[in-house]
């Protein structure tokens, strides 16, 4: 049972990391290996906020995602437009993805030091549930990525921006004839998929320690998680996030602890070989 609760904690944060990792792959046709240091990057900026400043965690919460969409629309007009209005091949745009991740992980390195890190919150005793033991952060976790899995929802089938994101992921070409004003659709696909890998990042730091590779390492369970719920399919993708983080933690039950990322990989290589478009089915 504690492995089950760990695992749906981890699998939480997975998924709505993972479900702007997938927004941005499907919009922007795109692998963009930076997304897993983003999720650092916030970590730090609501541990400066909360540890440095003195903000109530909440508050430093909402520093953390704002921040992070900051870079990432800055990001979007000095870098990827203008690679975008070069023709720039996919290859180009994965590598500068790579360069763009080194220096934000380096960068993190450089003022915080490479030490693991915690908020500056007091510790709350964890409370009993058929044997195991849950921490007040863990159902922190699990409520907020439930509010913004369903806040999400609302935006991408209750909006005029949700629709133009869909419709942009579905066919560029055909939304752009079609009178939507597709570079403030990417733009926004940007602000909702960073903002997501913010929260992630935030709530991962409340139930870890934070430290600059932490966004590295919870990368390949996020491109599992996508593949497994289909690329494109939000979903699919939330769904997709809990199996991983489940198998994760159950798998420390007969492996050690080291090796559980590794069966993120298996997973992910399981799926491409025997379901290329996901269990929950998604673009090939």
């Amino acid at each position: 049972m504690q492995l089950v609760i760990n695992g749906l904690v981890i699998g939480s944060i997975i998924a709505i990391t993972a479900i702007g990792l997938s927004m941005i792959y499907k919009t922007l046709n795109f692998v963009n290996f930076a997304h897993g240091d983003f999720v650092a990057f916030a970590a730090y900026i609501a541990l400066f906020a909360n540890a440095s400043l003195g903000m109530h965690l909440a508050s430093a919460f909402l520093v953390a995602i704002l921040a992070t969409i900051v870079l990432g629309i800055f990001m979007e007009k000095v870098v990827w437009h203008p690679m975008r209005r070069k023709n720039a091949s996919r290859t180009t745009l994965i590598i500068i993805s790579i360069g763009l991740a080194l220096v934000l992980r380096n960068t993190l390195i450089f003022i915080w030091g490479g030490s693991t890190r915690n908020y500056n919150i007091p510790v709350r005793r964890g409370f009993e549930f058929f044997g195991a033991t849950i921490a007040p952060n863990q159902v922190l976790v699990i409520i907020s990525a439930f509010i913004l899995v369903f806040a999400l929802h609302c935006l991408l089938s209750r909006t005029k921006i949700g629709k133009s994101i869909r419709a942009l992921s579905d066919n560029i070409d055909l939304a752009r004839i079609s009178g939507i004003d597709v570079d403030r659709v990417i733009l926004w696909t940007w602000v909702i998929g960073l903002g997501l890998a913010a929260a992630g990042g935030v709530l991962y730091g409340l139930v870890t320690a934070i430290r600059p590779d932490m966004g590295w390492y919870l990368l390949l369970p996020m491109f599992a998680a996508v593949i497994l719920g289909g690329i494109g399919n939000p979903y699919g993708t939330i769904a997709g996030g809990i199996v991983i983080g489940l198998s994760q933690e159950l798998s420390t039950a007969i492996l050690p602890t080291e090796y559980k990322f590794a069966v993120s990989f298996v997973v992910m290589t399981l799926v491409l070989l025997l379901k290329p478009e996901g269990i929950f089915g998604g673009a090939k």
